[in-house]
């Protein structure tokens, strides 16, 4: 599902802006609809499973994200 959900997300932004993401299932399904009306390429008999994904691997249980750049920096000024 990483696959298709880079595809059908990608297409028209950058995937920083999908794993910055902490949404509630719930949340996930209203946006995987919400683009999914706006032009992303999402199989019907996917949408299910993409939207577990998501909820599986973003969700508000998830520490934020940080990027990698941001990550060493505080790793050096905590250091």
């Amino acid at each position: 599902m990483q696959a298709k959900a880079t595809a059908a997300c990608t297409e028209c932004h950058e995937a920083r802006i999908v794993v910055q993401q902490r949404l509630s299932k719930a949340a996930w399904a209203k946006e995987v609809d919400k683009m999914t009306k706006w032009g992303a390429l999402v199989d019907p008999q996917d949408r299910d499973a993409l939207v577990d994904y998501l909820s599986t691997n973003f969700s508000v249980e998830k520490p934020d994200y940080a990027p990698d750049r941001l990550k060493t920096v505080t790793k050096k000024i905590v250091k």
